[in-house]
């Protein structure tokens, strides 16, 4: 029963997908070449939504997008790591949060080793500045 309840969902979603998409194209005739890529980086971007919705439980594809709000390119490595592990049939079942979260702790563990550092950058700060010796001077000038 709930199979037949998804596929209708993933049914509906697909023909507004497909309406959105129409009406879009349709109303941009100005595009020219431009517009075929945007169309075709579309259809990638949906197809890896896709393929995520179908991989991810729902705690795990939340996670997710909140590391994309704060670090992109982290959310795209992930992804893109997911979706390597699903079409060569890796996964077994859809992923967890917790396997995300060994997931980023592994990638992690890996830039450090490969020398990208993660920490935030060191700030050094002048030691040889001192305001109470300039506020003298300026007094002894008066």
């Amino acid at each position: 029963m709930a199979d037949d309840e998804l596929a209708q969902i993933r049914a509906a979603r697909l023909a507004q997908l497909k309406q959105q998409g129409g009406g879009q194209s349709s109303g941009g005739g100005g595009g020219g070449e431009g517009g075929g890529e945007d169309d075709q980086r579309k259809q990638q971007e949906e197809q890896k939504a896709s393929i995520l919705n179908q991989i991810l439980e729902p705690a795990a594809a939340d996670r997710l997008g909140r590391i994309r709000m704060v670090k992109a390119s982290r959310a795209e490595d992930v992804e893109n790591r997911l979706i390597m592990l699903a079409r060569s049939g890796q996964l077994r079942a859809k992923v967890t949060e917790d396997q995300l979260k060994q997931m980023l702790a592994s990638l992690t563990e890996h830039e450090e080793q490969s020398g990208k550092s993660l920490k935030a950058p060191k700030v050094m700060r002048r030691t040889d500045w001192d305001d109470e010796d300039d506020l003298d001077d300026l007094l002894n000038d008066v």
